[in-house]
């Protein structure tokens, strides 16, 4: 059976991507402009994934973000709010731009530990609940035990779920499908994974949970973007790339914004290619922007 390597004419080439970082590396203080810094907020997935969540506390932040425009009218919005599948329909019914879509993590979020049919029935109840978008957990019970087959098959399951909800509401909803970087490891695994969930429909390949050790690299995020580069070239379709957990500085969104310009160039620097998952970065972009402490989310 041909491998996903050879199928896509790709393996990662760990010294040659150490070489390009550490470029980009170098460069980082020269492409942080207030302009690269703005266009890093306009692709947040501004999150709040706590276990103390309230429906208070979602609506205090849904409510920072309808008078954003007003208290600082020179910065785009947010892409979406992005919070656990019981409180999309709380953030689809407070927020007042319908250019801030919702985002809910689903199929049984961070662990993706549980039955298929729970999983499938979460994104359905998401969805109808008026998410936009969907984020989800790679099974890493099958893909790390090597059974892919049974992972492609959970993400598919997904894919169908959201999209019968979708439809019958005349909607499209956007997958995203979490790898779990940290936990694969090698550069091979994340290629491998990366190939495994474009090709089960993912719209966007995302790093992490940003509930384990190990979260959004570099490293991952440059593998992730050359996947994604080799399947479009084979494929024609653009699939976008999602770094999250861990991302907190505005020196870290610039460098992920580098990798991303570096290797998919940049008709990938929009919100429609192009996400953090953040709950941080916001005022942290705020605040070396206005070059002092900026504390609004």
């Amino acid at each position: 059976m041909e491998s996903l390597f050879e199928k896509y004419n790709y393996a990662p080439d760990k010294e040659r991507i150490g070489k390009r970082l550490d470029a980009i590396a170098a460069n980082i203080d020269n492409v942080s402009s207030p302009s690269v810094l703005k266009a890093c907020m306009s692709i947040m997935d501004l999150t709040t994934l706590r276990t103390e969540d309230t429906p208070a506390s979602v609506t205090k932040l849904v409510g920072k973000v309808n008078s954003f425009k007003a208290d600082y009218p020179d910065y785009p919005l947010p892409a979406s709010v992005c919070v656990y599948p019981n409180f999309a329909s709380l953030v689809k019914e407070n927020l007042s731009d319908p250019g801030v879509h919702v985002t809910a993590v689903s199929g049984c979020f961070p662990t993706s530990q549980s039955f298929l049919e729970v999983k499938a029935k979460e994104c359905e109840l998401a969805v109808k609940s008026g998410a936009d978008e969907i984020d989800i957990v790679l099974a890493l019970n099958s893909f790390m035990a090597g059974d892919y087959e049974k992972a492609r098959e959970e993400i598919r399951t997904m894919r169908n779920a959201v999209d019968s909800a979708a439809a019958a509401l005349g909607k499209q909803v956007v997958l995203k499908v979490i790898l779990e970087t940290g936990l694969l490891v090698t550069p091979e695994k994340i290629a491998d994974a990366s190939f495994l969930a474009m090709e089960e429909g993912a719209d966007f390949i995302k790093t992490s949970t940003g509930k384990v050790s190990v979260n959004a690299t570099p490293v991952a995020a440059y593998v992730m973007s050359e996947c994604i580069k080799a399947f479009h070239a084979k494929t024609g379709k653009k699939v976008g790339f999602k770094a999250a957990g861990g991302i907190s500085t505005a020196k870290d969104a610039v460098c992920y914004y580098s990798i991303v310009k570096t290797v998919l160039g940049d008709e990938w620097l929009n919100k429609d290619l192009f996400r953090f998952g953040v709950s941080r970065l916001a005022n942290s972009l705020m605040s070396a922007i206005e070059q002092k402490t900026v504390v609004y989310f």
